[in-house]
This record gives C-alpha cells, sequence and structure tokens, in this order.
C-alpha cells in the first residue's frame, strides 16, 4: 500500500469524483432517481422511501429544510452504476478490482472537503441530524447509512463496517454491537481494560465505500476501498482522534465507545431479513466532533419492511454474498457461469448459482462446497441454460428437473444467522441444497432440450426428395432445405412419400428407405 503526502499528491485528485452528491447526479441522469422539491416533514420519510423502486432526494425535510438522499444502494442497478458493469457482473468486477495495489493520499484538514465545517462541544449536536423514526417499533430515530472507522489497539489494523446509531441525546448514541465481529473483538479488549475505543462515524459516501465496509478481507480496510475504487483514496485525520476517514466524504461523527461496556438498551429496530430486532444491552457512543462539507447531503438507507428487493442493506448484503460464493466456486468447480443471491430473501438466505458440468456429480461437489462455506440458508444450483436471475425460469427448473428424494441435500446442526426468526431463539439450525441440474448421463437427450421457435437454419437442396435421401431431417430442416416459408406443401409431398418407404426415426426425422425408390 502506497501513501502519498504533501501538495504534489493532490495536484491530479479529483475529490468530487467519488462523492455522494456527485452519484447521486449520476442517478438523474440514469433515470434512478425520484427527486422530492416541496418541503417534507421528517415523519412522512420512511414511508416514502419504504419500497420505493427509485432513490429519493429530499431537498428540505425537517424544520431546518436540509437536504437527505435515502434508497442510493437499493437495486442492482444502481450498484451497477456505481461500478461501471452490467447488473449480472458486479460481483465479478469486485473481485478482479481486489487485486488493485491500493493508494492513499493524505490531505490536511485545510485541503479536506469533509472538514470545512468542524464543530465541537456541544456544538457537535445529533440532533442537528435530519435523523428520522424508519419503522413504528424502532425505539428512536437511527442513523443508518454509516460507516465505522476504527483502528485495533493491539495491531494498529484498521477495520471499518456498517453498523447504525440510536439516538439518545444531543452527544450519545447507541449501538449495535452483539454480532461476531473485529469491532466487537476490539471494543471487549478496550473495555476490559477500562479504556475508551475512538471511533468514527462516516454518513454520505459513494455505494464502492459502502461496498467495501460490508466485506471480510483480510487487508487493511481503508485501503480496501482504494482498491475497489480503482482509484487513489483522499483520508484525512480526524480532529479529536487520529482515526484516517475518506476526505471526500459528506459528514464525520467523530467520538468513541465508553469503557463501560454494555450497559444500555438499544433497540428495537427494523432488520435486514425484514423482523424485529429485540432491545440489546450495547455500548454507548459519545460524540466529541462533526465535520462535513460546506453543502452536506444526508444519507439513509432502508432496511426493513416485506419489500427486501428494494432496501439498501439487501442489495448490499446480496453482493457480499456473491462474492463469497464465486471464491468458493473457484476451488471446485471448473467452469462457473454466474452467481446471483436474490435481495428478496434478504440477500443472505438463498442463493443460486449455475455451472457447465465437465464431469459427473460436478453440480453437487459445488453445491456441498457453498453449503458448506457460505452462511446462506437455501442453495440453488442450474445447468447454464437457466437464467438464474429470472425467477420464472428457476421455477420452471424447480418444477421439472428435481425430485426431493434424489435432488435434495439437507445438513442439520450448522449455524445461521441469529436473526433469523424461524429459529425461534435456537442457537442452530439447518441449511438446504437443491440440485436442478440434469445428470450428465442424460444431458443430451434431444427431449431434455428446451423448445424453441424454429430458425430455418441447414443446407439447401433442389427438392424434398433430395434432402430425405441425404439423411433423416426434421421438419424445420425440411422447409430450410427447400426453401419454404409456409410448411404446409411440405406436408402434401410427405404425404405422397407414405406409400414409397417415408420412415420417421426415434426423434421424429423424416427419413426414405432406398430399397423403395
Amino acid at each position: 500500500m502506497t501513501i502519498n503526502t504533501g501538495a504534489s499528491a493532490t495536484t491530479n485528485l479529483d475529490l468530487d469524483r467519488f462523492r455522494l452528491r456527485s452519484f447521486v447526479e449520476e442517478l438523474r441522469r440514469a433515470g434512478e432517481l425520484e427527486v422530492r422539491e416541496e418541503h417534507v416533514d421528517l415523519a412522512d420519510v420512511a414511508s416514502i422511501l419504504q419500497a420505493n423502486p427509485q432513490a429519493v432526494w429530499f431537498k428540505k425535510v425537517g424544520p431546518e429544510d436540509q437536504e437527505l438522499i435515502g434508497n442510493v444502494v437499493g437495486s442492482r442497478s444502481r450498484l451497477a452504476l456505481a461500478f461501471g458493469v452490467p447488473a449480472s457482473d458486479v460481483a465479478l468486477e469486485m473481485r478482479r478490482r481486489l487485486s488493485n495495489k491500493p493508494e492513499l493520499v493524505e490531505l490536511s484538514r485545510q485541503e479536506a472537503p469533509v472538514q470545512q465545517v468542524v464543530l465541537t462541544g456541544t456544538e457537535a449536536d445529533l440532533l442537528k441530524l435530519p435523523v428520522h423514526l424508519q419503522h413504528g417499533l424502532d425505539g428512536a430515530p437511527y442513523i443508518s447509512a454509516t460507516i465505522d472507522y476504527t483502528v485495533d489497539p493491539q495491531t494498529g489494523r484498521r477495520n471499518c463496517g456498517m453498523r447504525r446509531l440510536m439516538l439518545r441525546g444531543p452527544q450519545e448514541a447507541g449501538v449495535d454491537l452483539i454480532a461476531p465481529s473485529d469491532l466487537r473483538v476490539m471494543y471487549m479488549g478496550a473495555s476490559a481494560g477500562g479504556e475508551r475505543l475512538p471511533v468514527a462515524y462516516v454518513i454520505g459516501c459513494h455505494p464502492i465505500d459502502m461496498v467495501s465496509a460490508t466485506m471480510k478481507e483480510p487487508v487493511d480496510e481503508l485501503a480496501l476501498i482504494s482498491s475497489l475504487r480503482a482509484a487513489p483514496l483522499p483520508v484525512v485525520k480526524c480532529i479529536t482522534n487520529d482515526i484516517m476517514v475518506p476526505a471526500d466524504a459528506e459528514i464525520v461523527i467523530e467520538g468513541y465507545f465508553d469503557e463501560r461496556g454494555y450497559v444500555e438498551k438499544e433497540g428495537p429496530y427494523g432488520e435486514y431479513l425484514g423482523y424485529y430486532g429485540g432491545v440489546k444491552t450495547n455500548p454507548v457512543f459519545h460524540v466529541t466532533a462533526i465535520t462535513s462539507r460546506r453543502d452536506a447531503l444526508f444519507q439513509t438507507v432502508t432496511i426493513s419492511g416485506n419489500r427486501m428487493d428494494y432496501t439498501d442493506t439487501s442489495n448490499l448484503e446480496a453482493l457480499r454474498m456473491e462474492m463469497n460464493v464465486w471464491s468458493v466456486l473457484a476451488g471446485v468447480a471448473r467452469q462457473p457461469v454466474a452467481v446471483y443471491a436474490p435481495v428478496a430473501a434478504g440477500g443472505s438466505m438463498s442463493m443460486r448459482f449455475s455451472i457447465r458440468q465437465t464431469y459427473p456429480g460436478e453440480a453437487r461437489s459445488a453445491l456441498y462446497a457453498v453449503l458448506g462455506a457460505v452462511g446462506v440458508k437455501n442453495v440453488f444450483v442450474v445447468d447454464p441454460d437457466i437464467d438464474i436471475f429470472d425467477d420464472s425460469q428457476m421455477e420452471w427448473a424447480f418444477g421439472t428437473r428435481f425430485q426431493a428424494d434424489r435432488d435434495l441435500v439437507i445438513a442439520t446442526g450448522v449455524r445461521l444467522s441469529p436473526l433469523d426468526p424461524s429459529l425461534h431463539g435456537a442457537r442452530t439450525g439447518a441449511k438446504a441444497g437443491y440440485d436442478l441440474t440434469w445428470p450428465m448421463e442424460h444431458a443430451d437427450r434431444w427431449e431434455l432440450q428446451t423448445p424453441a421457435a424454429p430458425t430455418y437454419a441447414g443446407k439447401a437442396f433442389p427438392s424434398l426428395r433430395a434432402a430425405l435421401e441425404d439423411g433423416p431431417k426434421r421438419f424445420e430442416e425440411l422447409m430450410a432445405a427447400t426453401g419454404s416459408r409456409d410448411g404446409r406443401e411440405i406436408v402434401r409431398e410427405l404425404d405422397e412419400f407414405r406409400g414409397r418407404g417415408l420412415e420417421r426415426d426415434e426423434q421424429g426425422r423424416y427419413f426414405l428407405k432406398p430399397s423403395e425408390w
């Protein structure tokens, strides 16, 4: 990793290229954006965003008439726009970019757009931000589009993730730090020693930064953003701690988790699987500073509800899971074709993949590998002729290529997401694999081909008899052979041949017995 400082390092650095506001303008040009010019109360924001297929830019929210953007990554098409590739290729493009050498460019406070405005002390007030209540039973308004940046006190390794903040007051918030994570390990070590853990929360960033925050790669996670952007990352040191954050972000909330440990109630909250998470005991975050651009654009994400395919979190989670599956398939399948995590299932509960089998049992082996290595509950494997992004084709394959006593694989006593409501409090659950591929010994059977409209491709002959004498032909081939654009005249002539040796083989192809002519 390269770290550059000084004036020469910033000469050709575009500090607006990867800012959120710039990407929102791209969404406008792509027809992916709904703009609300009129005043909107914060109480109405959630109902406008929920189940909305578009990103929504509120120009005037709350009594302060602040700007707010939501649903930025609530679709695969918008994530694809962020990476500049077709929607089906986003995960593959991410894998490719992981090999990019990262470059960080350290800026001074004067150079960093995110520190154009600096608020400390009582002026650093969370309640002045346009934070809205997202779900009816939530414990309070939540700041949801947050990327947390920390440094491991033991190793110095930089870490980032996505964890929400529940408003508790002007300078305090609750944080969900229950799930296993590097940050949880860091905090438990710090609090056990009676120490605070410094943390910085970025609000408002390019979608690539959000994607990076969901990944679990054994690298410096700040540098990972540079690799995925395929560009140098401008960074700046926080005002009240030594944490480096992206200098082109919209807003940064600086602070710390206090040393008391898990002491305060947090929640309930609408979780990413479409149900509520209960009240938990969690750490407390304390604000020490809020910095921002002068024209900062506040961001919120959609998380729960009954249309998970329109939520930011499901789309981000699906992309992360697909990346994991591509990595697994690289080691067990010679020709993987496509991978897709249906976002309607939260992005992490179901997985589909297709492969081109090169030896018997390859699909089943890949199915076992994905079930064992990736935290998804239901996995489906199909042949390449099925479009795994098309629900109708998947249902067709499920209905016509699957036998439960032969093609269902069940694994019991395995760890699942603790947020899976079907566990009913259990610590372990079950996974299922569905093999929807044709066995290789049957895959070439003509009757298993998918019917399609005729294309009339084939060799031309001077007559129908000449075509039949050349060898067995399907009716489509006979039309092509004679140049027929109708077909009925072929039926009439075939009828004349019936008493003169016309036969059909097991595939229904027509041919003539030579001895009859």
